[in-house]
């Protein structure tokens, strides 16, 4: 089994990434593959709404499932089909994840739910002081559009700090990083476990668009 960290800090290795590290020690240590996918510093495009990726081919194939916009999304999209979870970290601006993330969540999700449903996932969030339960519960909105069972703690998936030093002094918050892990392996080993004893996903119904107009 294999889960994708992302890090949607544009440090490789500060705050955002120290926590998700704390997860990463408490998957491998149960023997579950990880990566640490960063995002880099290099602008990422917002969707354009052109749907090309959802799009049919003439003879009704299947969509591509991949942007037209080739980047960092097109990266993880790649990898993502064959991973078992995942997790979002980023750090907080003006009370929400980072633009960066934002833009990749947005393309990476849209039209993507054959590649995420029914896959275990989180949010984790560095601040510096406040607005963490705003990003928080941005980043978790993803995953309960898109059938993905969500991941818990102890307590809401921060920690508090401005450098990864202080992160790592925030000992509640690095307990509910490390609780977060092992509730990821939990419920993987569960789904694991279901699907070998033949329970099947649930029946995905044809969607029903309604408009809030009359």
């Amino acid at each position: 089994m294999k889960v994708i960290l992302v890090n949607g800090s544009p440090h490789k290795e500060g705050c955002t990434y120290t926590a998700l590290k704390e997860v990463e020690q408490e998957l491998n240590s149960a023997g579950i593959e990880t990566e640490i996918f960063w995002l880099g510093v290099r602008p990422v495009s917002g969707c354009l709404a052109c749907a090309q990726c959802i799009k049919k081919g003439p003879n009704g194939e299947r969509p591509t499932l991949r942007c037209v916009i080739n980047d960092v999304v097109n990266e993880f999209l790649d990898k993502a089909e064959a991973a078992d979870g995942f997790i979002f970290g980023s750090p907080v601006h003006y009370a929400a994840i980072s633009g960066a993330l934002s833009s990749f969540m947005d393309r990476a999700f849209y039209g993507k739910g054959k590649i995420f449903r029914y896959k275990p996932a989180a949010g984790i969030v560095s601040c510096r002081r406040g607005g963490s339960t705003a990003a928080f519960d941005q980043v978790n909105k993803y995953f309960t559009i898109s059938s993905m069972p969500v991941v818990s703690s102890k307590y809401w998936n921060m920690v508090h700090g401005n450098t990864p030093d202080q992160v790592r002094q925030d000992e509640e918050g690095m307990q509910v990083m490390r609780e977060l892990g092992r509730n990821m392996v939990w419920l993987l080993r569960c789904i694991e476990a279901g699907r070998n004893a033949g329970v099947e996903p649930p029946v995905k119904e044809k969607p029903v668009m309604t408009n809030f107009i009359r």
